[in-house]
């Protein structure tokens, strides 16, 4: 465990961290127990830290295993949500869009030029225009310039690769990208820095009482199914689509019920698509984003209802098939699924509504209290995690002893944040040092930020650590490494999907460099080659899961597919069994 105060590094979530936590989460009284390791749960540990409370953080997977890592990648404010007048949602989430940008994680969350075409004359351009001046005003201090009008020539020149007959003029505006998966351990990485107990790979499997009031959660090992008890003042139930799985462990009904939506992603190489900017699209239910990320195109999103295996939402041929369907219209090469490199589907954590349109369906966040010591949060949008962590910790503060301080993460950088834009500055200098082309060392500060001595020092006697990965030569192998070491990875899936973006960034979807990365995290977990062969066997299993889901006509046989593939986690409870 770091030392907040000495400071010496952030803390490392590697295999010593995990065991220590362990022995602390079963003998130690902490104030708020968090459960789930999304971003609203590590936003609340961190909210909670920070205050100066005893925090313990468990999840049962990975961190952003749900829907944390399989976002649109946009911290924004949710331009559709206007037309929805949802005012205070919008200006809430370019607040939060802002600091990001700015102050709390500018190594990770980038300005990002949209363009919004238009196909209607007279009417739609004052009506998106003055949609987006709102949108610009709502935001306030701006960090990213203001709506440029285009006419069709100038439109054509950002995207040339669209159709000339799909647009009659565009509006240029600005957002903003992330990578959620990152973004998401990074929040979870600086809670632990702020003493907070973080645990991966740790179940909850019921609530404990004393009376009507919940005392605590007693949780399961999830890698070799280890069981203990967990003490705190007030338990915050931050599980996303898992909420009413976690409140039936109560035995009472909840004050809202989530709902789980669909949304599925392609991913394609970037010189498909021939242009300079991000395009959002409108749709007959929502819109489209066609979002440029890295050396790839993500498309997206669908908006269905979704009924069956939460932890393995599948992607079908019909959301494939919609997405082509939809950004064809005004591309002038058509995009074919030959075309795709990566499929990925998620779920939104929608609340409840009478509505069945589940577009409709409000992201705005509620806190409730279905029990004394329980705290159920709920809903929003990634962009607002920090006031949503913020919310469900002030409605905890009812439930621990002592005075609770108010939330100060508005002021609190994420790891890897502070000395960011002194060291881009610096890249050239720190790339001879390291003997890194300047470009690598650029690909390193904006997933590392200032952690990026830390990581390059893994290799320290090793520099075949600083060599790409062999079939994925965007990474580094000592990428591998650090996050074995101290990104909380335990296997292969989390590295390759989450820690990396390998899964989906190219064609082979990781199967290529399996084995290679395997066998370079193995020292540091501790495998033994029949471990390093099971790693790889599951990875694999998954991989043909998914990609066989995808050719599935519709949503239940997709769903049979995904579901059987083995889990990495191998004492993994799916679902909790209510005694």
């Amino acid at each position: 465990m770091t030392d907040p105060i000495s400071g010496n590094g952030q803390a490392q979530l590697g295999p010593d961290q995990r065991a220590t936590a362990w022995q602390r989460l079963g003998s130690e009284q902490f104030d708020v127990v968090v459960i789930g390791g999304g971003v609203v749960g590590s936003g609340a540990a961190l909210d909670a830290a920070t205050r100066g409370l005893r925090v313990a953080l468990v999840e049962a997977r990975d961190f952003a295993s749900g829907t944390s890592s399989r976002s649109s990648k946009m911290f924004h404010g949710g331009l559709r949500y206007l037309e929805q007048l949802e005012f205070g949602l919008v200006r809430e989430a370019l607040h939060e869009r802002e600091l990001s940008l700015t102050t709390l994680a500018p190594h990770l969350v980038k300005p990002l030029p949209f363009l919004f075409p238009l196909t209607k004359r007279l009417w739609e351009r004052p009506y998106i225009a003055a949609g987006i001046f709102l949108y610009d005003q709502l935001g306030g201090a701006k960090s990213v310039p203001a709506q440029k009008h285009l006419l069709k020539a100038g439109a054509l020149r950002l995207a040339p690769g669209l159709k000339r007959s799909s647009l009659i003029g565009g509006i240029r505006y600005y957002d903003t990208v992330v990578d959620d998966a990152r973004h998401t351990m990074t929040v979870a990485r600086t809670a632990a820095h702020y003493g907070a107990v973080v645990r991966t790979s740790t179940q909850v499997v019921a609530l404990l009482r004393e009376g009507d009031r919940v005392t605590g959660v007693k949780v399961r090992d999830s890698e070799n199914g280890a069981v203990t008890e967990v003490r705190g003042h007030v338990v915050v139930n931050a599980t996303g689509v898992w909420t009413d799985e976690i409140q039936a462990l109560a035995k009472e009904r909840g004050r809202f019920r989530v709902r789980a939506s669909k949304g599925v992603h392609i991913v394609v190489p970037r010189d498909r698509i021939v242009s300079e900017v991000a395009i959002i699209l409108r749709t007959e239910k929502s819109v489209l984003f066609v979002i440029p990320w890295g050396t790839h195109w993500i498309i997206g999103t669908t908006d269905t209802d979704w009924n069956l295996d939460l932890a393995h939402p599948a992607a079908t041929k019909a959301d494939i098939d919609y997405i082509l369907g939809h950004v064809n219209t005004v591309l002038a090469t058509p995009l074919t699924h030959d075309d795709i490199d990566g499929v990925y589907a998620g779920l939104r954590p929608l609340l409840a509504g009478e509505s069945e349109e589940t577009s409709k369906l409000s992201r705005e966040h509620a806190v409730a209290v279905p029990s004394p010591g329980l705290v159920a949060i709920a809903g929003g949008k990634y962009t607002t995690y920090r006031v949503m962590g913020a919310d469900a910790i002030d409605a905890a503060a009812e439930f621990v002893p002592t005075r609770v301080a108010p939330s100060i993460t508005e002021k609190v950088p994420l790891v890897g944040a502070d000395g960011y834009f002194a060291l881009v500055n610096q890249t050239e200098h720190v790339g001879r040092h390291y003997g890194l082309h300047p470009y690598r060392v650029r690909h390193l500060l904006d997933r590392y930020g200032s952690l990026i001595g830390e990581v390059l020092a893994m290799a320290d006697g090793k520099p075949e650590l600083l060599e790409p990965i062999t079939a994925a030569p965007v990474y580094l192998k000592v990428e591998a490494v650090y996050a074995a070491a101290a990104e909380g990875a335990l296997h292969l899936e989390d590295i390759l999907a989450r820690r990396m973006r390998i899964s989906i960034e190219y064609p082979h979807r990781g199967v290529d460099c399996a084995a290679e990365v395997a066998e370079v995290v193995a020292p540091v977990l501790g495998w033994s080659a029949a471990e390093v062969d099971r790693e790889v066997r599951t990875y694999l299993a998954r991989v043909e899961a998914e990609v066989q889901s995808q050719t599935q006509p519709d949503d239940t046989s997709a769903d049979a597919l995904r579901a059987a593939a083995p889990e990495a986690r191998a004492e993994i409870l799916e679902p909790v069994p209510l005694n």
